[in-house]
């Protein structure tokens, strides 16, 4: 039996934002082709991510932002929401599938069918808040997750671990002041989106921390303030927001983490979660945008949650 689940879809390649533009089709496939380069394909089970339905996005998302972004999609061409996030005519199908990801991956960890799962998909969900979209995000996909665990499966404690170079905004906006979420993260600061650094929120642990932090801050930073409130809190499943924007060869942002970095935290989690009497894990990738270090960040942090 595998333990990793691998979802994704060919409709999050359909997104596409422009010529030159970061967020794009490339970075799945340069996924995939490494995944595949590594030989790591006999050891995942691979499943396509479904459509998320109305009433699992508006649990986050108010009917009235969902109406917004569906009127919103243009026939053809791009319409900018910002100056940072267009869509096209592909747009909300595959933001459906990167939602829908995460309610799957959900779905199959909890009723015991893998241990863990990694949806490759985008557009990336974190910086998405209730009622807008910003930072490249239409729908919160690891809040859409996190809030299908408890509505629909009855879960009392999640956890939600995000190490992209931004600070996650909207799941800050979607969490803040939920006991049943604890949210941990890092972030660059200051930096896009400019936030989470002034929260008190009991249940937000985000630490900023300056441009050219290395994987030593980083990991003191894990064992110091992560990793207590983790087992404090005792979250019965744990969520990734796994953006590999700080390695230090992504021009995104200015942090210096390598692949060792993300299996080490990867390692972390797993053990958070094995304290915790379960290995529940659900991870959604979130920002990477140097194409070469995202596919090897990925394959980094998939071997890890499959113990490879």
């Amino acid at each position: 039996m595998t333990t990793t689940a691998f979802i994704t879809h060919r409709d999050c390649w359909l997104h596409d934002m422009g010529t030159f533009h970061p967020e794009c089709p490339d970075r799945l496939a340069a996924i995939n082709d490494r995944l595949i380069a590594a030989g790591l394909d006999m050891y995942l089970s691979f499943y396509d991510a479904p459509l998320a339905t109305e009433e699992q996005i508006v649990r986050v998302h108010p009917a009235n932002y969902l109406a917004e972004l569906n009127a919103s999609v243009p026939d053809h061409g791009i319409r900018h929401l910002d100056p940072d996030t267009a869509m096209s005519p592909g747009t909300m199908k595959a933001a459906l599938r990167s939602a829908g990801a995460g309610v799957l991956a959900t779905d199959l960890v909890l009723k015991g069918e893998i241990e863990n799962a990694f949806c490759a998909v985008r557009p990336p969900g974190h910086h998405a808040e209730r009622g807008k979209a910003m930072g490249f995000c239409f729908l919160n996909n690891v809040a859409i997750a996190a809030r299908h665990a408890i509505e629909a499966h009855g879960l009392e404690r999640v956890a939600i671990v995000d190490f992209d170079v931004h600070h996650g905004n909207g799941t800050e906006d979607a969490f803040r002041d939920d006991p049943r979420v604890l949210m941990v993260s890092i972030f660059q600061h200051p930096f896009y989106p400019y936030s989470g650094a002034d929260c008190n929120a009991p249940n937000m642990v985000n630490v900023p921390v300056p441009a050219g932090t290395r994987g030593d801050g980083f990991r003191s930073i894990v064992s110091e303030r992560w990793i207590p409130a983790l087992r404090e809190h005792k979250p019965q499943m744990l969520f990734i927001s796994a953006g590999f924007d700080a390695h230090y060869e992504d021009d995104m942002g200015s942090v210096g983490l390598v692949e060792s970095d993300y299996v080490w935290v990867t390692q972390q989690i797993k053990a958070v979660a094995e304290e915790c009497g379960h290995k529940n894990i659900v991870s959604i990738l979130e920002g990477g945008y140097s194409l070469s270090s995202l596919a090897r960040s990925v394959v980094a942090h998939v071997k890890a949650l499959a113990d490879l």
